[in-house]
């Protein structure tokens, strides 16, 4: 991002942005005073992708997850590693930023945990000690990279970028509803071997909806899983984004019903 105003705190906010544990850089970002505006896209990726950042230093943790989310990421913010623990076992993200000294759990216990249940995200390892032992530990256990604090903002984001790709090439798994066919794997949605192209946040909305078949979500559901546990989002927007793809999808046979006070499904239309 690039953002007017000068340098906030002895820091100039714009890619590349060195992130150290400062309050006062958190405080700056939330500042209405600060304008900012894009300044590097993503463009590449052509999906939303959904990250956990577990890290208990919440000005750190603030400043990540400003930037993801200005890239149009969704994420998940959570400072204590027994948390942690449990909310890894049923969320569905795509990507964890991991750091190593938390109170609870710490990273590595959590890394171990994933692993020991098969569990194959891609784990980025936070860490302010930057031994060649600290970091052989830390692949030893199962993590897919190692950043040592502080380090540039670019550089975390071309590290997401690396491991989104490194999934891409997995497995392909498809769900297929009317004549529509979502490649979850890859994010594309395909009729008739035509690519349909879908806004990121639309698509996500796709996904999650054609994940929970046959059962409804809820607005605060669509909410955490579009744009991150925690964020200060109207529920409104959700009737906005449903509204956009049920028009985009009711040409292939695809529907989207609303039961008041429940929620939103998917379903074929005849």
């Amino acid at each position: 991002m690039r953002c007017s105003g000068g340098p906030v705190v002895g820091i100039q906010l714009a890619l590349p942005v060195v992130l150290r544990d400062d309050v006062a850089v958190a405080d700056a970002l939330d500042s209405d005073r600060v304008r900012c505006e894009p300044f590097m896209k993503l463009s590449s990726w052509g999906f939303l992708v959904h990250i956990v950042v577990i890290e208990d230093n919440q000005s750190m943790a603030k400043g990540i997850a400003y930037v993801l989310r200005d890239e149009g990421h969704a994420v998940d913010l959570l400072h204590d590693g027994q948390q942690a623990e449990q909310f890894l076992r049923s969320d569905v993200s795509d990507v964890i930023i991991l750091d190593i000294n938390l109170p609870g759990l710490n990273g590595f216990e959590i890394l171990k945990s994933l692993r020991a249940r098969g569990d194959e995200r891609p784990v980025i390892l936070l860490s302010a000690r930057s031994e060649t032992r600290e970091r052989v530990l830390g692949l030893d256990a199962g993590a897919d990279d190692y950043l040592v604090k502080p380090f540039d903002m670019a550089e975390l984001l071309a590290r997401v970028r690396a491991l989104s790709r490194r999934r891409v090439r997995e497995p392909v798994y498809t769900e297929q509803i009317g004549s529509l066919t979502l490649d979850i794997t890859s994010r594309q949605v395909k009729s008739g071997g035509e690519t349909i192209e879908m806004p990121r946040r639309e698509l996500a909305l796709f996904e999650a909806l054609l994940k929970a078949r046959g059962r409804s979500l809820t607005k605060a559901s669509i909410l955490d899983q579009l744009y991150g546990t925690g964020m200060d989002v109207e529920e409104k927007v959700v009737e906005v984004h449903v509204s956009r793809l049920r028009k985009r999808l009711e040409p292939f046979g695809v529907g989207i019903r609303v039961q008041r006070g429940i929620g939103y499904t998917i379903v074929e239309l005849d």
